[in-house]
C-alpha cells in the first residue's frame, strides 16, 4: 500500500533537515535526544523530575474547562484525566488555525503524534502517552490562514478583524460554505464535509472553537487532546518566565548566539529574536512589547507601562502576554509534560536555535521529530505510472530534469556524447605532450582549441536533445501532466492540497489508511497508494 524514499532523494528538504536526519556531528550541540525509540526513556526521566504535580493539576483543570462544550470521545476524556498522573506524558504537534485545516500536512502532523504515542505505549507499558494538538490561536497573520485550495481553486474568507485569529468571530463563513459546496461531488463523504464545515464555522462563534471542533471530529476516536494556549490559568504557570523576559531579555541573547553558530555552520537562520519576544494581547490587538528607556511600549498603540506597572499587569492579567515564535516553544514545554515536538522542516529549523535558551531556563529540551510527509497517489494515477513505466522517485525531479531524463531513457538515439568527449580529451592530451616538447607557447593555443571543440560537442548534444524532445512531445506531455497532478505548482502535494479533495472520494478510510501507513520514527518520505 505504500513505498518510501529517502528525504534526500526528494529534492524538497533543506540541508539542515537532511543533516539532522543523518545525525551529522556538527549539529549535535543544537538538540537534545535524537528521535529513536530507546532515547525516550532518558527523556521520560528528565521530564518526570522537572514537571510538578501542581503543573499537572492546573493543566487538567484548564483542559476540562476548554472541553466543557466539546463532545469528546471516552479516550480523549481518559487522556485528559490521565495527565494528572506522574507516569503520563505528551507528544505534541502544533499548527495554525487554517481555514478547514489548510494544507494536507495538517493531517500528517496529528497522525504522526497519534502513532508515536501508540508506539511509545507499546514500548513503555508502565507509562501513558497522550497525543496533543496545540492550536496556534494567538497568531495574528490572518492572510496566512484565511484560505484553502480545492481542485486548483482558492476558497477564501475575507474579514477586517484584527488581533489574535483565535478570537475572530466566524461571520462570513456561511458565505464561504456556499462558494465551496458546488465544487464538491455528490458522494456521502462530500455531504459529511459540508456538515463538518457548517457545524464548525456556522454553529461556533470563534475560529478557535471551530478549529477545535474539526480536529476533534476527525481525530477524537484516537484520543487526541487539543490545547489552546490562550488560557489565563495556563499562562499563570508561565508568569515567572514572562517576568524574566521583561526584565532580563534572556531569550534574545541566548537565541542570537545559537543563530550565529548555526549560520557559521552554513545553515539558513529561520528566525531572529527581538529584544523582547512577547506580544501584548487584547481584543483586536496583538502587538509587540518594546522597551524604550524606562517604559514598556505596546507597538502601534497608545499603551505604555513603567516597569512596576507592567509587572502589576502581568500579575493581574497573565493572559494578556503572548509569546512570539521564540518563546512559544518554552511556554508549551512549561505547561505540558511533553517529551517530543513534531513539526515540519521550517519549525524544526527555529527549534534548533532554542536549546541554550531552554537550558538557561532549566526546562528540558524536547526530542525534535520531523513530521511524516507523504505523496498520495490515486489508483488512476498509479495506473499511469505503470503504463509510462516511470520510477515514482523520478517524479520528484525538477520538471526540466525529468523531461531530459525521460528523453534520454526512451530515445532510440544515444544523446549522451560522453564517449566523444573522452575521445577528444585523449586526442588533446597527446597534443599537449607534443606542445611541451616543441614550443611551450603553443600550449595556450591547444587549450583554446580543446575548449572550442568541447563547447561544440556540448552544443550539438543540446540541439540533439531538443530535437528528440520535439519528436517525443506526446510522451513527455503525458509524464509532465502526471507530475503536475502529483506536484501542483512544482511543489509538494501536502503543501498545496486540502484534505477535503481526497476525503470526498475516500471518506473516513482516508484517515484510517494514513494512520496505518505513516510511521513517525521511520524518517522516510511515504508514497501512499489510495
Amino acid at each position: 500500500m505504500a513505498d518510501c524514499i529517502a528525504y534526500r532523494n526528494t529534492n524538497y528538504f533543506s540541508d539542515l533537515m537532511l543533516d539532522y536526519l543523518e545525525e551529522k556531528e556538527n549539529l549535535r550541540k543544537f538538540y537534545g535526544q535524537f528521535p529513536k525509540l530507546e532515547n525516550f526513556k532518558t527523556q521520560i526521566e528528565q521530564k518526570k523530575s522537572s514537571f510538578s504535580t501542581e503543573q499537572r493539576k492546573v493543566l487538567v483543570q484548564a483542559l476540562q474547562q476548554q472541553y466543557q462544550s466539546v463532545e469528546a470521545s471516552a479516550l480523549t476524556q481518559e487522556n485528559i484525566t490521565a495527565l494528572a498522573e506522574q507516569n503520563t506524558f505528551t507528544v505534541t504537534t502544533g499548527h495554525q488555525l487554517n481555514l478547514f485545516t489548510g494544507p494536507l500536512y495538517f493531517l500528517y502532523k496529528i497522525i504522526s503524534a497519534i502513532n508515536l504515542a501508540e508506539e511509545l505505549k507499546a514500548n513503555n507499558p508502565d507509562h501513558h502517552f497522550v497525543p496533543v494538538y496545540w492550536m496556534a490561536s494567538e497568531d495574528h497573520d490572518f492572510e496566512e490562514i484565511n484560505y484553502f485550495n480545492f481542485k486548483d481553486q482558492k476558497v477564501q474568507w475575507s474579514s477586517d478583524q484584527t488581533g489574535a485569529v483565535g478570537m475572530f468571530n466566524t461571520d462570513g463563513l456561511a458565505e464561504v460554505l456556499k462558494e465551496f459546496k458546488p465544487h464538491l461531488n455528490d458522494s456521502d463523504a462530500a455531504e459529511e464535509l459540508v456538515h463538518l464545515f457548517e457545524k464548525a464555522y456556522v454553529k461556533h462563534d470563534t475560529l478557535t472553537e471551530a478549529t477545535r471542533y474539526i480536529a476533534n471530529q476527525l481525530f477524537a476516536e484516537y484520543g487526541l487532546v487539543i490545547v489552546d494556549g490562550d488560557d489565563q490559568d495556563l499562562k499563570t504557570l508561565f508568569k515567572p518566565f514572562v517576568k524574566e523576559e521583561l526584565l532580563q531579555q534572556t531569550s534574545s541573547e541566548k537565541v542570537a548566539s545559537s543563530a550565529e553558530q548555526l549560520a557559521a555552520e552554513g545553515y539558513k537562520v529561520q528566525v531572529n529574536p527581538r529584544e523582547i519576544n512577547l506580544f501584548y494581547l487584547a481584543e483586536g490587538i496583538r502587538e509587540r512589547i518594546i522597551k524604550e528607556e524606562d517604559f514598556y511600549i505596546v507597538h502601534e498603540t497608545d499603551l505604555r507601562f513603567t516597569e512596576a506597572e507592567i509587572l502589576e499587569e502581568l500579575e493581574n492579567h497573565p493572559e494578556r502576554f503572548s509569546p512570539n515564535v521564540i518563546m512559544r516553544p518554552l511556554y508549551q514545554e512549561v505547561i505540558l509534560p511533553n517529551l517530543c515536538y513534531i513539526g515540519g522542516g521550517g519549525e524544526m529549523a527555529y527549534w534548533f536555535e532554542l536549546k541554550d535558551y531552554f537550558k538557561s531556563q532549566q526546562i528540558p529540551f524536547p526530542i525534535l521529530l520531523l513530521r511524516n510527509s507523504a505523496l498520495l497517489v490515486s489508483a488512476k494515477q498509479k495506473k499511469k505510472v505503470e503504463n509510462l513505466e516511470v520510477n515514482v522517485e523520478d517524479l520528484f525531479l525538477k520538471q526540466s530534469d525529468l523531461r531530459t531524463k525521460r528523453t534520454q531513457e526512451i530515445s532510440e538515439i544515444d544523446i549522451d556524447f560522453s564517449p566523444q568527449k573522452q575521445y577528444l580529451e585523449q586526442q588533446f592530451k597527446d597534443l599537449y605532450q607534443l606542445a611541451e616538447k616543441t614550443d611551450k607557447s603553443f600550449v595556450g593555443a591547444v587549450a583554446a582549441q580543446e575548449q572550442k571543440q568541447i563547447n561544440g560537442l556540448q552544443h550539438l548534444e543540446k540541439r540533439l536533445l531538443k530535437a528528440q524532445k520535439r519528436k517525443l512531445k506526446d510522451e513527455l506531455e503525458r509524464i509532465t501532466n502526471l507530475q503536475d497532478q502529483l506536484f501542483p505548482k512544482q511543489s509538494l502535494q501536502e503543501r498545496n492540497r486540502n484534505f477535503s479533495e481526497f476525503y470526498e472520494i475516500y471518506g473516513k478510510e482516508l484517515i484510517q489508511q494514513l494512520k496505518q501507513e505513516l510511521k513517525p520514527l521511520q524518517q522516510e518520505f511515504s508514497i501512499i497508494y489510495l
